[in-house]
């Protein structure tokens, strides 16, 4: 039988009645297993390549996007267990004659993995924000619009007013190489932005050239790379997280989550900025429809408000 000629919907729901019947998985790991082969369905559908013609390189090569997108070696090596679980189900079922994964090597773990928050620890940093001080609201936006919209350390600090759009909920974002993109905004982090810079900004002596940029220091200056680094890292230290924390733990955190949340990979790597965007309007407001969606579906915060 050819998986060609069968439907993504039924393989992935065949699959699921063959760990919950036959192997007695428990739910969360059987929606975890197929949440793996959803985004591997979605990897070959971006590279028009049939699940019968599947190779070593394709599973490489996917291993390989998840790589990009910022996933640690850890998960990698899960979703890779994930994958090997459903081509042996479509070899022993006699719909695969070779299973691509079986020369497949486990991604090589470091001797001290990367951290990556859980949806809790995030809360908890947010909970550790001490709010009889003056820079607290500023510091409770930064969490947010970093965890929020995945954004570098360097975007973060260079964010300028004139490019947040509030009634789409939208910032445009110059990453790396100068490259522009649109990056969805949570409606918390709307919040917070309105609310510092009618408040703890709207009342600072910003320096000359400043006056743009969104987030500022104690005296109306562009805030450094390691001043963000110092306010995260105490927050976690506040919080009791014993990993370590940096703004790049928060971006990492940010594309995990909505992995397993089952977000479209396609649209991982675009709110990231591993890719640039057309810049017509016609596919902007495409653009803007679509990754908001994919947020407001699958991260843990746009979720929890709905």
């Amino acid at each position: 039988m050819n998986p060609g000629k069968i439907s993504r919907k039924k393989l992935r729901d065949d699959f699921a009645a063959h760990l919950r019947l036959e192997r007695g998985l428990a739910e969360n790991s059987i929606e975890a297993y197929c949440r793996d082969v959803d985004h591997f369905f979605q990897f070959l559908s971006n590279v028009s390549t049939p699940l019968e013609e599947v190779s070593d390189s394709d599973i490489h090569e996917f291993l390989a996007t998840l790589h990009e997108l910022g996933i640690q070696p850890r998960s990698q090596a899960r979703v890779l267990a994930g994958l090997r679980s459903f081509f042996r189900y479509l070899r022993m079922e006699g719909m695969l004659e070779t299973d691509p994964t079986e020369l497949v090597e486990m991604p090589r773990l470091p001797d001290r993995l990367p951290d990556v928050l859980t949806v809790e620890e995030i809360d908890a940093m947010v909970n550790a924000i001490d709010y009889t001080k003056a820079e607290a609201l500023r510091n409770h936006a930064i969490i947010e619009t970093l965890y929020g919209s995945g954004l570098r350390v360097s975007e973060l600090i260079g964010l300028q007013i004139s490019h947040i759009n509030f009634d789409e909920r939208y910032l445009l974002v110059e990453g790396k190489g100068s490259r522009q993109r649109l990056v969805p905004l949570s409606d918390s982090s709307v919040g917070l932005i309105q609310e510092y810079m009618a408040t703890d900004r709207a009342g600072m002596t910003v320096k000359k050239g400043n006056e743009d940029i969104l987030f500022l220091n104690r005296r109306g200056g562009r805030l450094t790379r390691v001043m963000v680094f110092y306010v995260v890292r105490n927050l976690a230290v506040f919080a009791g997280i014993m990993k370590k924390v940096s703004p790049h733990t928060i971006r990492h955190s940010f594309a995990t989550h909505l992995l397993e949340g089952g977000a479209n990979l396609r649209a991982i790597q675009e709110m990231l900025g591993h890719e640039s965007i057309a810049t017509t309007e016609i596919y902007v407001h495409l653009d803007r429809s679509r990754l908001r969606e994919e947020l407001l579906t699958h991260h843990p915060h746009y979720t929890r408000h709905q």
